[in-house]
């Protein structure tokens, strides 16, 4: 930033009078290339919309580069702490919030085995569940029946409940339980 704000000390005194320099355009090509950069940071899985923060601190941490770049020391100071502050506030309140557990879950049955549907959901509301999205797999050829579905609920050891249940039944082929939080 300093090297655009001071163009008169390497750009000669004839090519300053017949072109306009202006040195927010460096701020622009930081931000923009910054945008683009946080734009990748942000990750959509399903229900879930991961890196928002992370976008919004690498954009907030250019910006501070740039005050800093040309010399604006204190409101680089004053966006440092503000933007520390509105993180840590975030982060506890994040924490203190009731947040809903959200998983990919998808359970395989041989086909004349199958658990009914109805004794699925109650299995799955016995254990804390509710189901976002229910759907059905059957395989004759590999001879399985499969429910796909997402699941949630309010506390995220219902998971493990849920695994040691179905662990127990003999009806199980297979199951695979995976957060959709990191």
């Amino acid at each position: 930033m300093l090297v655009s704000a001071f163009e008169s000390a390497w750009v000669s005194p004839s090519a300053i009078a017949r072109t306009t320099l202006d040195p927010t355009r460096m701020a622009q090509g930081i931000m923009t290339g910054i945008g683009f950069l946080g734009a990748g940071a942000i990750i959509k899985e399903g229900l879930t919309v991961r890196g928002l923060t992370t976008a919004a601190s690498i954009w907030i941490t250019a910006a501070i580069g740039v005050l800093i770049g040309i010399g604006f020391y204190f409101p680089a100071v004053l966006s440092l702490a503000l933007t520390l502050c509105s993180l840590s506030v975030f982060r506890y309140l994040e924490q203190k919030l009731p947040a809903q557990f959200y998983a990919q879950f998808v359970v395989r049955f041989a086909q004349e085995a199958r658990m009914p549907e109805a004794a699925m959901r109650e299995l799955i509301a016995r254990h804390g569940f509710t189901i976002a999205n229910l759907s059905y797999r059957l395989d004759r050829a590999d001879d399985f029946f499969e429910y796909r579905m997402v699941i949630r609920t309010e506390r995220a050891s219902n998971a493990r409940a849920l695994s040691d249940t179905l662990s127990a039944l003999a009806a199980v082929r297979e199951f695979r339980l995976s957060s959709t939080v990191d």
